[in-house]
């Protein structure tokens, strides 16, 4: 470090964004997603890729317009996320081998029904009088299927990616459910921060939507099961939410060290300025009736950047439009901001794409991001019938024009995983 300019509050590397990338249903490409996303638009639809008869849910925002060698969730998953890491490394001014380190946000990693049941088929006749394993087992050792295996492996994606784009060291993937693009990217800053490196790749992915996930989250009573019409099911903090809706995407984004960035003469996105990430022990699926954790991790993330609540100016809240959720993440934030609350515009992408699991942390950054450097705040749709008891700015139907320079985003998964980022357009 050669200037007190390129560190923060507490001497570490100031982490700058460089590059971005995103995919989600609205389209691909960041000037797709942001023209759609401010306009109002919605990506979700009916389902076309499976048959949803007998299914409660049959609406969701797939990602569909990118062709693929196979119909898998890995496949889907590492497509997506070698398209917005062109797009992020192409808008950061960065050509041939990356040389940093990748942190990886991928959904966990399952074959699909169809293909579990050809396996189960070609099973030797010898082993059909053991268990389910012991067959798959035995028919990987009669005939073995590089592809089957590949779409088994959690890490399959990342080393794929690394190989692509010429990262360095191994790749690291983790699965912190919808915490997951935040973490990937509070890694790529503590990796910056800590010196091991200039700059990390920082992606999160999630192809994963099928008749199973379908149905496992139906039966948390997650998602919403209001069909028609499709673009309507999505209502963050409104009174007749009834669920989230699932969802497909990915996002990319390059983090330098400003100093970095500066020596190359790099175009300067934002800064990443703090991460705030909490555990929450009280059940699986459901966050703590009281928000402690919440909480906690926002104050984090505010601690960590060197912010008050006083310098956050808008709030990209996770907002799944579950019951719940909404309601507890209400009350984490009005814990923080106090009476504040109802000045500080909060809105939720996911009324637009979804809740696209594995990737929405990075996908929310980038559009936390794209707010401050367009002054342009995307609104909550489907906001008709405000929930009294949730007194909020969720910037209701219409975007609305604002200059922001600091913005907190919000992600708060199952199993205990949240974590906030905070983001600003400059350094101070």
């Amino acid at each position: 470090m050669t200037a007190s300019r390129f560190t923060d509050h507490l001497g570490r590397p100031i982490i700058a964004v460089t590059g971005m990338g995103v995919i989600t249903s609205l389209g691909q490409g960041l000037t797709d997603n942001w023209n759609a996303l401010t306009s109002g638009v919605s990506g979700i639809h009916t389902i076309k890729r499976f048959p949803t008869e007998g299914l409660s849910t049959r609406i969701s925002g797939t990602v569909d317009f990118i062709s693929l060698p196979a119909a898998n969730a890995v496949e889907r998953s590492f497509a997506f996320a070698r398209e917005t890491t062109i797009e992020a490394l192409a808008q950061a001014g960065l050509s041939g081998d990356f040389e940093g380190p990748l942190f990886l946000a991928a959904p966990p990693v399952e074959p699909e029904w169809s293909d579990r049941f050809a396996l189960a088929d070609r099973a030797p006749p010898s082993s059909h009088e053991g268990d389910a394993y012991d067959r798959f087992l035995a028919a990987m050792r009669e005939k073995p299927d590089p592809a089957f295996f590949e779409a088994a492996q959690f890490g399959s994606i990342s080393e794929r990616l690394a190989d692509r784009f010429g990262t360095r060291g191994l790749p690291v993937t983790l699965s912190t459910a919808c915490a997951s693009g935040a973490t990937a990217i509070q890694l790529g800053v503590e990796a910056i921060r800590q010196g091991r490196t200039d700059k990390a790749l920082t992606v999160a992915t999630d192809g994963s939507v099928s008749a199973e996930s379908l149905i496992r989250f139906s039966l948390l009573s997650a998602l919403s099961t209001q069909n028609d019409p499709p673009e309507k099911a999505s209502k963050p903090f409104s009174k007749e939410r009834d669920g989230f809706v699932i969802a497909e995407g990915a996002a990319t984004l390059v983090l330098e060290s400003l100093e970095s960035a500066t020596a190359r003469g790099a175009r300067v996105l934002g800064i990443m300025k703090g991460c705030g990430e909490k555990a929450d022990h009280f059940h699986r699926t459901r966050s703590s009736p009281d928000g402690a954790p919440a909480i906690a991790t926002i104050r984090a993330a505010l601690a960590d950047a060197g912010l008050g609540e006083e310098g956050i100016g808008y709030i990209n809240a996770h907002g799944t439009s579950t019951p719940e959720n909404d309601k507890m993440e209400y009350g984490a934030m009005s814990a923080v901001f106090g009476s504040r609350l109802a000045t500080i515009p909060v809105s939720s992408n996911k009324s637009m794409i979804g809740h696209t699991l594995t990737a929405a942390g990075a996908v929310e950054a980038v559009f936390s991001l794209q707010t401050m450097l367009t002054g342009t705040l995307p609104p909550t749709i489907n906001y008709n019938n405000p929930d009294p008891a949730i007194v909020l700015d969720v910037v209701p139907n219409r975007k609305r024009d604002a200059q922001v320079g600091a913005v907190l985003s919000n992600s708060f998964g199952f199993g205990g995983q949240n974590a906030s980022l905070v983001m600003a357009l400059e350094p101070v």
